[in-house]
């Protein structure tokens, strides 16, 4: 890497930290306003305050990223060409691509520690910061959802009429298992307890039915300790839960939920293609915004800065809208979270002809 290119380099990098900076600062002054008469009325410290913001600024700056990263890139290229120092680099005969690479390199280094603090940093921070909002914020937590299904395993599933996750006791439980799409075995239960010492279930008026080809056997009993591929844990607060996995939780969790045929499946993919798809939006981004503002504008600046942040709008828009169709099952997830960057390269392949060269 020569001067030049170590030059536009630093520049960008020492633009995108303080447009992060100064994002990230408005970010939490409203978020603490807003915040503000929870914190009174918990009564918390201000170690409690700081310990929460210390979880919530890293998750900031990971959500703003790629638009701060096309932001930055939009300035320093509008500044470049507005001084002539775009025109000075094609004139000694360098290429358009020999500008873009400063700005690649940039953003390959963003995309790498962006990809490592999604996947395994800030997913450590956030169970702290989600725990806190859970707690102060949000408010108790009732699970109130009737007539609750799991898939236990291959064979079998488990009903639940109702839970109470305070006392940790689940009412009127069924456990059928099937072979072939044919009932071999019912159970029925009145209760069900989580019993934290042994970490086991405890049936309560139990009774059991067996099917066999030549009759049925029904067994009876007070009690019985069994352990099943669900826990208390699957009826607590869900808030936010997606943020709290690192990457190789969220693989496990997702398949865990594949298993019992649970129908939210798609809120923990949708998380786990965002990170993997996010260094990716960072790079396109960023090559579109050198794209963009590399034209001399006789409007100034300003104008190109304001045309940047007009493309930015198209690009949350449009991935807000593929987010939403994917959570309503109307697009699978992969194809909902790619598709902004998909659409975006197309338009910056195009753009990208018609710069200057």
């Amino acid at each position: 890497m020569d001067i030049l290119n170590r030059y536009v380099l630093k520049k960008f990098l020492k633009t995108f930290l303080f447009v992060v900076g100064v994002m990230v600062l408005v970010v939490v002054v409203i978020d603490f306003t807003e915040k503000n008469h929870k914190f009174i009325q918990n009564k918390l410290s201000t170690s409690d305050i700081l310990g929460y913001y210390y979880g919530f600024i890293p998750y900031i700056i990971s959500l703003v990223t790629p638009i701060t990263a096309f932001i930055a890139t939009v300035y320093v290229t509008a500044q470049l060409s507005q001084r002539t120092e775009l025109i000075a680099i094609l004139s000694s005969g360098k290429s358009f691509i020999y500008i873009i690479k400063s700005f690649f390199i940039g953003s390959l280094i963003i995309a790498i520690s962006s990809f490592l603090l999604n996947g395994w940093i800030i997913p450590h921070l956030n169970k702290d910061r989600v725990a806190f909002e859970v707690m102060y914020i949000k408010g108790p937590y009732f699970f109130s959802d009737k007539n609750v299904h799991f898939k236990i395993d291959e064979n079998s599933y488990l009903y639940l009429e109702r839970y109470d996750n305070n006392m940790e006791i689940g009412y009127n439980v069924t456990i059928e298992n099937f072979e072939d799409n044919e009932l071999k075995a019912k159970l029925f239960a009145r209760q069900i307890i989580w019993k934290n010492d042994i970490e086991k279930w405890r049936l309560k008026s139990w009774r059991t039915r067996e099917l066999y080809d030549k009759g049925e056997e029904i067994n009876t009993g007070f009690e019985l300790d069994t352990t099943l591929l669900v826990s208390p844990s699957d009826f607590d607060n869900n808030y936010r839960l997606s943020e709290t996995f690192t990457n190789n939780e969220l693989n496990e969790f997702i398949n865990l939920q594949q298993l019992r045929g649970a129908d939210d499946t798609n809120i923990y993919k949708i998380e786990k293609y965002m990170r993997i798809a996010q260094p990716f939006t960072v790079i396109l981004l960023v090559i579109l915004g050198v794209v963009i503002a590399s034209r001399k504008s006789r409007q100034g600046k300003g104008y190109l800065i304001a045309l940047g942040f007009s493309f930015a709008f198209a690009f949350i828009i449009s991935f807000v809208m593929s987010r939403a169709f994917a959570e309503n099952g109307s697009l699978a997830p992969i194809l909902a979270i790619w598709l902004p960057n998909i659409i975006f390269s197309f338009l910056t392949a195009y753009l990208y002809k018609l710069a200057p060269k």
